[in-house]
């Protein structure tokens, strides 16, 4: 027979630094890994060196976990949780969500439009301004002469 006091735990030991860091762009993806690098080269090069060579090393350049890991992760939010009222209520929400982006695209893209017809009318209203005042310009420097 086995006691609980014979299987003590040891403490975790804190990571370093290094290892933190590592971490932390792996869940960020290789966008932070090469985000690090390019202010490493920028900041002092062989930095920027030292990730690229790692970067290499590890063969973290060149790996498609972070990409699945991504895809698997959307791909659960459409997993069936064996619960009908949940699965339901997941659904409709997830539907109306769906429906708010659709008009807020809308929306914004209208505002887009808007914007754009604003900016086009004062450009031409600035435009038939100033062939006004060539044309005045033009008459008056006939009249002097």
């Amino acid at each position: 027979m086995t006691h609980a006091a014979e299987f003590e735990t040891v403490p975790a030991r804190p990571q370093s630094w290094f290892k933190r860091t590592e971490s932390w762009l792996d869940d960020k993806g290789k966008g932070a890994w090469i985000a690090a690098m390019v202010l490493g080269f920028i900041f002092f090069w062989p930095i920027g060196l030292a990730l690229l060579f790692y970067m290499i090393w590890s063969k973290r350049m060149f790996s498609k976990s972070s990409c699945r890991n991504r895809m698997h992760r959307s791909h659960a939010a459409f997993k069936s949780s064996g619960n009908t009222a949940f699965d339901a209520y997941k659904a409709e929400t997830l539907r109306r969500l769906e429906d708010e982006q659709g008009s807020f695209e809308a929306f914004l893209e209208r505002l887009r439009a808007a914007k754009d017809k604003s900016e086009f009318d004062q450009f031409m209203d600035d435009r038939s301004k100033n062939a006004t005042d060539m044309t005045q310009t033009d008459a008056d420097v006939k009249q002097d002469a």
